[in-house]
């Protein structure tokens, strides 16, 4: 492995120093095939900070001079101003984090593995900005992500709620669309491209941060600050590294023992693949937290009535299923395609389980689960055709060779997607009992 991370990078811890940053057996270094990563430089014991990194030295909308704050208008995102601010702000100031700014992925590399930048056949979405264009053909990309289904056509939901975790695309892009608009208010010459790059590079280099003496703030998506030299840890779901915020210091400790030449890891948080990978341009091989979500195929065995008794009984939408099983609202929406109404109020409401037939719901939950593994096959049998296509050819261009790597990937997060439902396809049914 060549550990040697490059001359900026080595710059840039120089700078980290002599702005208070406290480094202990860790350094960035490059490990074969993957990005950037923080290394153990000696043996790191359990309880150890490895790091800690004051508030005076982060990039957070308290850094950010409150004469730059005050021009945009009331309802501005926080995330919005940060980039307007990278892209704005006073040169001289701008020019201090120069060492931090060098060592900040590229243009290029960001569009290599974000999937908001890849081109429209690959990226395509329930986005309302999609080009009219691009609304045919297949989607590619995981149903969470892109909101779309290859196999069936969904139907209208008729009831607005919370997606988070679904529909992903269309939500970062609706967000960066949005702060552009209202930094357009303010500096109408804004170059969409740099503006873009510097939202885009304060997306998935971010951590927690909340204002002293403020409340969270109304989108959890601007309770956000950068965190200089921090944000060299690449994420494992169960990574030995505490991380704690004081609003004094961010620190990271070790639960573990760490030895020399280990990647060191941080937690960012509990997501799904898909959540990663399109947040941070990146999916794991392995992930504890990785799911996928029955919605649309549901809604579509639900009538209107039948929606508004799960909305009633808080059991509405984000219908998640994992390796181990599927959620409580699943078994619950299961039940209505069985019971009559006066037996589901009965049995949702604790009184009797008289009318529940754990075969009859396993049967249905199983049914939902195979109409998304026809789904896996349907996609995975396009992206392959398109593979193919690509191998056929004697000689690629890079465009071509960067697609059919991008190909490659969504194969391989397809053939996740499977596992989980064949996984949770058995698990289905153990139970006799819904709780």
């Amino acid at each position: 492995m060549d550990e040697s991370p490059g001359d900026e990078h080595l710059a840039f811890t120089k700078w980290a120093i002599s702005k208070g940053i406290e480094i202990n057996g860790v350094a960035p270094a490059h490990f074969p095939g993957r990005r950037l990563g923080m290394i153990a430089m000696k043996t790191i014991e359990e309880g150890e900070v490895m790091l800690t990194v004051p508030q005076s030295v982060m990039l957070s909308i308290d850094s950010i001079p409150s004469s730059f704050v005050d021009r945009f208008p009331e309802g501005t995102s926080i995330h919005g101003i940060l980039a307007a601010y990278l892209t704005h702000g006073d040169a001289k100031s701008l020019k201090e984090l120069d060492a931090w700014r060098s060592v900040w992925p590229s243009w290029q590399e960001l569009e290599d593995s974000t999937p908001i930048l890849w081109p429209a056949h690959l990226r395509r979405s329930n986005s309302a900005y999609e080009d009219d264009d691009n609304l045919s053909g297949p989607s590619l990309l995981p149903p969470s992500v892109s909101g779309l289904w290859n196999s069936f056509e969904k139907v209208p939901v008729g009831v607005d709620y919370d997606t988070r975790y679904q529909n992903m695309l269309a939500q970062e892009e609706k967000r960066l669309r949005r702060a552009w608009e209202q930094i357009l208010t303010v500096f109408p010459d804004t170059e969409w491209k740099t503006f873009a790059y510097y939202w885009l590079i304060i997306n998935s280099r971010s951590f927690y941060y909340i204002s002293p003496g403020k409340g969270e703030p109304e989108d959890w998506n601007d309770a956000i600050a950068m965190v200089p030299y921090a944000d060299y840890f690449n994420h494992e779901d169960n990574a030995a590294c505490e991380v704690r915020f004081d609003h004094i210091d961010y620190t990271f400790t070790a639960t573990r023992r760490y030895e020399k030449g280990e990647e060191v890891y941080m937690s960012y948080g509990a997501h799904s693949n898909d959540f990663l990978f399109v947040e941070y341009g990146f999916f794991l091989n392995t992930n504890a937290s990785d799911s996928i979500y029955l919605d649309d195929i549901i809604f579509q065995d639900l009538s209107i009535p039948d929606k508004k008794d799960l909305v009633h009984n808080d059991s509405f939408g984000n219908f998640e299923v994992t390796t181990e099983g599927v959620g409580a609202g699943i078994e619950i929406a299961a039940c209505l395609k069985y019971m009559s109404k006066r037996d589901f109020r009965i049995y949702i409401e604790g009184r009797s389980k008289r009318a529940f037939d754990a075969e009859k719901s396993a049967e249905i939950i199983r049914g939902w689960i195979g109409v998304y593994i026809r789904e896996c096959e349907e996609t995975v049998g396009i992206i392959g055709s398109m593979i193919d296509q690509l191998s056929g050819s004697r000689k690629l261009g890079r465009d071509k060779k960067w697609e059919k790597e991008r190909l490659e990937m969504l194969r391989s997060r397809w053939g996740q997607i499977r596992g989980i439902c064949e996984k949770a396809m058995e698990a289905v049914g153990r139970a006799q009992e819904v709780v």
